[in-house]
């Protein structure tokens, strides 16, 4: 029967399951495998499994307690293996990798921050500050030639485009000091950073102070979201 795989720790982790249950309808039973250096968090895979909320709760309810007790790698909603004997072959392979990635993530969470301006307060700015593009803009208001206002749109896109970029790093840069490490995903329309921050747990607050004092100094045109502390799956 295929194996639903939920986290791996090191052998040595307390692994407290008790009270918690699996994915599925009914709630599968969980389970441990290992290896002398590794474990692995498993049930019994149901079938036709999708993303319902009660399933992606399980499963992170699962994450949650194991990391509350030790280092631990958390594994994504739906990764499904063979069977038992091919997870302990895979801990087995990659014992080496596992064993240093867990030592990385000890006594880590992870917060991730999406930000974005308010489009007419960026408009604005670009407006003020380039000559070229307030005198295209005149222009097409005059004449409203149609390739005009082509160029006028693909150089605001590419100055909007430009911004968010600068803006991203800046905000990245300031905050960096106070986060392990960071991982970039490509941010939704509305945003122009969609970053993710491995945080030593003891550290925590001061990380969602920093937060909260970049958002204060952006100002009110700036939106920030902060979501955590995670699992760390973007550093896994």
């Amino acid at each position: 029967m295929p194996t639903y795989i939920y986290a791996i720790t090191g052998a040595g982790h307390p692994l407290p399951l008790d009270g918690l249950h699996g994915v599925g309808d009914p709630p599968a039973v969980l389970r441990t495998v290992r290896t002398d250096r590794l474990a692995a968090v498993v049930s019994d895979a149901p079938e036709g499994l999708r993303a319902k909320r009660r399933d992606v709760m399980a499963h992170q309810g699962v994450l949650e307690a194991l990391m509350e007790r030790g280092a631990t790698l958390p594994m994504r909603f739906g990764l499904v293996g063979p069977g038992d004997e091919e997870v302990v072959a895979a801990l087995e392979r990659e014992a080496d990798a596992y064993g240093e990635r867990l030592a990385e993530l000890d006594g880590q969470v992870e917060y991730n921050l999406k930000a974005g301006r308010d489009e007419d307060d960026l408009l604005r700015e670009i407006m003020a500050e380039s000559d070229e593009i307030r005198r295209l803009n005149e222009q097409v208001r005059a004449r409203g030639s149609h390739d005009d206002r082509l160029a006028l749109g693909e150089l605001v896109a590419h100055e909007v485009s430009a911004r968010h970029a600068r803006e991203a790093e800046e905000v990245a840069g300031r905050l960096a000091g106070a986060a392990t490490r960071s991982s970039s995903a490509e941010p939704a329309p509305q945003h122009f950073l969609n970053l993710s921050f491995l945080v030593p747990r003891a550290e925590a607050d001061a990380f969602v102070e920093a937060v909260r004092h970049e958002a204060e100094t952006r100002g009110d045109a700036y939106a920030y979201t902060l979501t955590g502390p995670l699992p760390p799956y973007s550093f896994v």
